[in-house]
């Protein structure tokens, strides 16, 4: 059996047997959702009130050292079970979902989320996973648990991204490498970076090279901030890379209410699903509101233009 269907047939089991995981579930169906139009393509907003655990969640080092590791199985819910996927990784059911089907897929022992020495076990996932869309938030990107390693997943075609990559409109072949073509994204408020090619070998060491690239650009870090999303179609791997310059906008941080957005972008939301967790951020963002948000959490498409010309 194809590991897809397992995970069908284990994402029904775990709904019908944990009422919190069921019942968000059940909620995720009258989310309201409102379009902002910017031409050739759209950005959607999600008013997900049951999102305001990840959106909001503390990252700085002294908030993770003060509460137990939630990705941990002796830490987990008694009710959420789990499915091993090779000898390295547990499928989960994500219990605070954006997804019909919202997984997360996290390494059986406690290490930090990096992706730098993983990139083949993201590749591996997509293969493994089809009708799914794994994306990964970095710690300083989106993960509200940047002290363990996961990815998440959910189905394709639910992100506009992946919408607006079919059309073709709005990305360029810039070159060619071992049969990997490499695309940048053109007037899109988010500077992305695109491989698409079937050989996983090509497509990981163009990743250590971008990698690189992006360390050199802020050696200070731990990781090079970065949003990645991936998937597998026919025979060939699409891996969107989304390179960042700020974890939150400024907005976020701001104390007077009619001023604070509480938005914290990761791959969805840079993918074109804005999830606003409070009614009246859902209410008030708009097109000038989105992109300026993308302007301050990502880089433009010169900067990306440069950073994709050689890499090789």
């Amino acid at each position: 059996m194809a590991f897809s269907y397992k995970v069908q047939e284990f994402f029904s089991a775990q709904l019908s047997e944990w009422e919190l995981a069921a019942d968000n579930y059940a909620l995720l169906k009258d989310v309201s959702t409102r379009k902002i139009s910017f031409g050739p393509y759209d950005v959607f907003l999600q008013f997900n009130p049951g999102r305001i655990r990840s959106t909001a969640a503390r990252t700085d080092s002294s908030s993770i050292e003060a509460r137990p590791c939630f990705l941990c199985r002796e830490n987990r819910p008694a009710r959420q079970r789990d499915l091993p996927f090779n000898d390295s990784y547990t499928v989960l059911v994500n219990p605070f979902p954006i997804f019909k089907t919202h997984l997360t897929i996290t390494l059986n022992q406690h290490e930090d989320q990096r992706i730098r020495h993983r990139f083949s076990d993201l590749l591996g996932l997509a293969e493994a996973l089809s009708g799914f869309t794994i994306f990964y938030n970095g710690p300083a990107c989106g993960a509200s648990a940047p002290d363990h390693l996961h990815f998440q997943a959910g189905e394709s075609g639910f992100m506009p991204l992946e919408k607006d990559f079919t059309a073709g409109s709005l990305t360029r072949v810039i070159s060619r490498v071992n049969e990997t073509e490499i695309l940048v994204w053109k007037g899109y408020e988010r500077g992305i970076i695109t491989l698409r090619g079937s050989n996983k070998e090509s497509l990981t060491a163009l990743f250590n090279t971008l990698y690189r690239k992006l360390s050199n650009l802020s050696p200070e870090q731990s990781e090079p901030m970065i949003n990645i999303i991936a998937c597998h179609h026919g025979d060939s791997f699409i891996v969107h890379f989304i390179p960042r310059k700020a974890h939150r906008p400024v907005q976020y941080y701001f104390r007077e209410e009619d001023k604070k957005i509480v938005v914290s972008p990761a791959s969805v939301d840079l993918a074109g699903i804005i999830i606003t967790p409070r009614e009246e951020d859902f209410m008030k963002l708009d097109r000038e509101a989105v992109s300026d948000i993308f302007r301050q959490v990502c880089m433009g498409d010169d900067e990306i233009e440069m950073i994709a010309g050689d890499l090789e």
